[in-house]
């Protein structure tokens, strides 16, 4: 990659401008290639292809007054240029998709906002694989499926899944071969294999894994076959237990697939995609056929593309939603023939990794009758989404209005202090931003110092330690779970920290009294005031946290301690039991020969735990 940067000067002045041009631009080969342009961080800011390097960039460093606005804003922030030089127009394609997917930058289309759309991610890295929800995909070895425009849907996925196939959920580390205590629940109620006794072969395990692969990518009919297949070898191998345990699962996913409704006669794989213009921007929704059947439908939206032409948006979010995908149909049915379908269909065509792909917009019959369904529902999931942003803005304008703020705040961040007891007190920050929850921002605190129950001192230790994170943004608006004495220790701390200016508050339970700075008497807003519910949703949301993570260490030491007070046992062979046994329950379940087996743990040792567990004295 080559970089060309000014000799001078940061910000693009029309001097910088013109450095740039004649240094840098007009020096650009005549080549097919890809462009970055940077910052003056050095941040990638947009990246772009061209048959011709110099003529494209060339385009923006004419007089900005004849650029689009938003071109105009962009290249008014240009400070260097760095350029790949490619073979060929599909290879700049198929580079750009890549450095956009990489560097993520904020001027070319990006279909998300502010939110991450959740993925299911097959980890694949793992001897035995686990499915769970992620935010984005990383670069780890892993199967990724989605992005799903739905949580609930995520959710209800998951569920299933869980019924279906016996994956594992545990987190704990598993190799062939070697045992890691009892199995658990899931195992018992034919959930799990349960690889943690040792005796489940990877060859096994990964035959479910590929069922559910199947599963995730809608190729269900495949799947019966398998399971079929499978069901017969394991009879004929006098598997019985085995065999009885496909059989459910076939009957399970038949009768999963007679509810599904069969839109298209030819029985093929397709997705269709379908963009509705909206005065923001553009919605997205998306059909997805397996087989004739109609599996599923996502909605994505994004007020990035704002006076966008409909073939852009269409191209940029084809990129984003099969960028990495484990699945991708034979052919796309569009509202819109996206702009380069030709180098778009190539770049699918390498991340399907082989076989065609075809693009085009249908022009009659069941599958235009079947966009146009589409394109419905799209417009009134928007409609629906639209309501919820609106009356989301009305709630913030009315505590702006409530507490004197210039604004409505943007990024509200709740406190909370949890313990039981004075003991393993734990802190929480919650996020929410533009109204809702954004659980990516959320933050814990297990609280190092201080003394028992001291909530002041836990508060400020929590306070201190998020404005050290320079890189979490500042907040707008600061709610604390307290009264009066909480609210001055938060703006001690913010002082001190060169925030004084932040605006901050403090929510009593109970009475629900909102304290704010500078005044002597708390706000006693009405029951059901938008400003006080949208306050007691980040307040309770803090709390519950907070509480998820002190009960979880609170169970963690109320076992250490049980088992530290067995003669013989202490730190090194309580760790040795947990590990072994996972917990308290399975402990008390396992024999006297059992106990004696984990490592470290001596005969007599193992007959004290024992009497202790189940009283014999």
């Amino acid at each position: 990659m080559m970089h060309l940067s000014p000799k001078g000067g940061d910000g693009m002045t029309e001097e910088i401008r013109k450095k740039l041009k004649e240094e840098k631009v007009d020096r650009l080969p005549r080549s097919p290639g890809v462009y970055l342009f940077h910052n003056r961080e050095g941040k990638v800011i947009y990246v772009g292809k061209a048959i011709d390097l110099r003529q494209r960039v060339r385009f923006y460093f004419q007089n900005l007054a004849s650029l689009s606005p938003r071109v105009r804003i962009m290249a008014e922030k240009i400070a260097d240029l760095s350029y790949i030089i490619t073979d060929s127009e599909v290879e700049a394609f198929i580079l750009e998709s890549n450095l956009i997917k990489e560097y993520t930058p904020h001027y070319n289309v990006q279909f998300k906002d502010d939110k991450r759309y959740p993925y299911l991610c097959l980890t694949t890295n793992e001897p035995f694989p686990r499915l769970v929800v992620a935010r984005q995909p990383e670069k780890k070895k892993a199967k990724y499926f989605g992005p799903y425009s739905n949580v609930g849907a995520v959710r209800d996925t998951m569920r299933l899944i869980k019924k279906l196939f016996p994956l594992r959920s545990c987190k704990q580390p598993l190799q062939e071969g070697t045992a890691r205590g009892r199995p658990c629940l899931n195992w018992q109620i034919k959930r799990c294999l349960a690889p943690c006794r040792g005796s489940v072969s990877g060859k096994e395990y990964l035959a479910v894994v590929e069922q559910v692969i199947l599963f995730l990518e809608g190729r269900q009919q495949v799947l019966l076959k398998k399971i079929e297949h499978e069901m017969g070898a394991a009879a004929e191998a006098l598997d019985y237990e085995k065999a009885a345990r496909l059989r459910d699962q076939l009957f399970s996913l038949q009768k999963l697939m007679e509810r599904q409704k069969v839109v298209t006669s030819d029985m093929r794989d397709r997705d269709i995609i379908a963009l509705v213009s909206r005065p923001w921007g553009f919605s997205a929704g998306l059909f997805k056929v397996r087989g004739g059947k109609l599996l599923g439908a996502e909605n994505f939206s994004s007020r990035r593309t704002q006076d966008m032409e409909p073939e852009v948006v269409t191209k940029e979010f084809i990129r984003h939603f099969y960028s990495g995908a484990s699945f991708i149909p034979g052919e796309l049915l569009l509202s819109h023939l996206p702009e380069e379908h030709k180098f778009l269909e190539k770049w699918l065509e390498k991340e399907k990794g082989g076989g065609r792909v075809t693009i085009r917009v249908p022009q009659r019959g069941e599958k235009k009758a079947l966009l146009e369904l589409l394109k419905r529902n799209t417009l009134q999931h928007s409609k629906l989404e639209e309501k919820g942003v609106r009356e989301d803005e009305r709630v913030l304008e009315e505590l702006a209005k409530v507490l004197g703020l210039p604004t409505p705040p943007e990024r509200i961040e709740g406190y909370d202090i949890s313990h039981f007891g004075g003991k393993e007190t734990v802190g929480s920050m919650v996020v929410f931003q533009k109204g809702r929850p954004w659980k990516e921002g959320y933050r814990r605190f297990k609280i190092r110092k201080g003394k028992a129950a001291d909530d002041y001192g836990a508060l400020a230790e929590m306070l201190e330690r998020r404005l050290h994170n320079s890189k979490l943004p500042p907040p707008s608006l600061v709610l604390i779970d307290g009264g009066r004495g909480q609210l001055s220790i938060g703006q001690q701390i913010f002082r001190a920290g060169g925030l004084g200016s932040i605006p901050m508050v403090a929510l009593a339970e109970e009475e629900e009294l909102l304290f704010v700075p500078n005044r002597k008497n708390p706000l006693r807003l009405s029951a059901s005031h938008p400003a006080l519910k949208l306050l007691q949703r980040v307040r309770d949301e803090a709390h519950r946290f907070a509480l998820s993570l002190s009960q979880d260490l609170n169970v963690k030491s109320s076992i250490g301690s049980f088992l530290e007070s067995v003669p013989g046992i202490g730190p090194i062979r309580r760790k040795a039991l947990l590990e072994h046994f996972k917990g308290l329950e399975a402990i008390r379940e396992a024999t006297l020969e059992e106990i004696r087996s984990v490592k470290g743990i001596s005969a007599r040792v193992a007959g004290e735990l024992y009497r202790k567990l189940h009283g014999i004295t």
